[in-house]
């Protein structure tokens, strides 16, 4: 019952904390500095500021714009845990698995700071391969928290108006609306089907009839996701779409 109890915390933790971020529309609507400026300024700035973050090779810099991150982030009226949350719990899944190879001498040769054996493999950790790594993951770091920064500050709406006036090809566009919206749906429907079957099968399932309850409903989300994509499409030609979504000018 205690894994049960924590698989059950890990899925509905996950799910909530995946449509705080798709829904932060909270954020949007206060009346801090970046909200009260226009979105194609904001998206402008942040590609700018991204672009910068990338080509960046000296680790004070990077600091620096990590810093003017957070103080555009705290005069968002933005909660910097909240903020934190959201931008760092990607780089240690990604980010650090790659740059840990990184920091030993047979990828990145110079100074031994600390040796590890590990079997018969001698392996040494550089000043090189540190400096290397911590480069990466501030640069990731900083690069992900503008992007997070513009999206908390910015309606979904306003982007995608802001994106097609910047001349980004409407297919994109379109296409990134929808994905935006199918998410939260997406989220939704793995919610209710786990409390679907939660309550039909109680907490302890047999793992052959485990896997295939988890085979059925992967089946069952795929001719639900199919036919919502023919109805979709319908309701749009019948509301008169014809290959162009149109968008308001005032943004």
């Amino acid at each position: 019952m205690r894994s049960v109890g924590f698989v059950e915390r890990s899925i509905m933790g996950a799910l909530t904390f995946f449509k705080d971020s798709v829904y932060a529309d909270e954020y949007a609507s206060r009346s801090g500095f970046l909200q009260a400026c226009g979105p194609r300024v904001k998206m402008i700035t942040a590609f700018a500021l991204v672009t910068a973050a990338l080509f960046v090779k000296d680790v004070r810099a990077l600091l620096c714009l990590y810093a003017l991150c957070l103080a555009l982030a705290w005069a968002s009226k933005i909660k910097l845990k909240y903020f934190l949350e959201r931008t760092w719990i990607f780089i240690p899944l990604f980010t650090v698995l790659v740059v840990i190879p990184a920091i030993f001498d047979f990828f990145t040769p110079g100074r031994a700071l600390y040796s590890v054996h590990i079997g018969g493999l001698h392996a040494a950790i550089t000043q090189e391969g540190l400096n290397g790594a911590f480069l990466l993951i501030m640069r990731v770091a900083t690069s992900v928290s503008f992007v997070i920064l513009l999206s908390l500050t910015t309606r979904h709406s306003e982007l995608l108006k802001a994106l097609r006036s910047l001349g980004v090809p409407q297919l994109f566009v379109m296409v990134l609306g929808m994905c935006y919206r199918y998410i939260y749906l997406f989220v939704e429907v793995v919610e209710h089907t786990y409390m679907a079957v939660k309550s039909r099968v109680g907490g302890s399932v047999h793992h052959k009839k485990g896997r295939d309850i988890v085979a059925w409903n992967m089946g069952a989300l795929w001719m639900r996701s199919y036919q919502l994509n023919e109805q979709v499409y319908k309701a749009m030609l019948s509301r008169g779409y014809r290959g162009e979504e149109k968008y308001d000018a005032d943004i």
